[in-house]
């Protein structure tokens, strides 16, 4: 199998998609620092939303996705799940598209947003 190189274009394009369907942990935590009006989703089992989250989300656990309940559509929605291998937070973010809500990814999940020690509520 060879490997693909890439044409720079292609790797524009590639990139230039990649930031528009995520954000990384500090990048929201600018966000909220900045005030911007934001849902962010927590798509992790309630049990764990309460345990700790990020500052101002709202637990939308699977099953409960096609609601969208709690999302205001007029703000940028940002969806996180548990780390960087979890695709939770992906497959909500098609659930929330089929439902006219567009949504990025949180790149690390919530693994990443406390290991750097950001603002964490419970």
């Amino acid at each position: 199998m060879t490997l693909h190189a890439p044409t720079a274009r292609e790797a524009a394009e590639y990139f230039a998609g990649k930031l528009a369907f995520t954000t990384g942990p500090f990048e929201l935590d600018g966000m909220l620092k900045r005030n911007e009006p934001l849902n962010i989703v927590d798509v992790r089992l309630p049990s764990d939303f309460r345990t700790g989250h990020i500052p101002g989300a709202i637990n939308l656990p699977k099953g409960k996705w096609h609601t969208v309940s709690g999302i205001d559509p007029s703000k940028r929605t940002v969806v996180y799940c548990y780390n960087q291998t979890c695709h939770l937070a992906a497959e909500a973010a098609i659930e929330f598209a089929s439902r006219g809500i567009a949504a990025v990814e949180m790149e690390g999940g919530f693994d990443t947003w406390t290991k750097y020690g950001l603002a964490v509520e419970a």
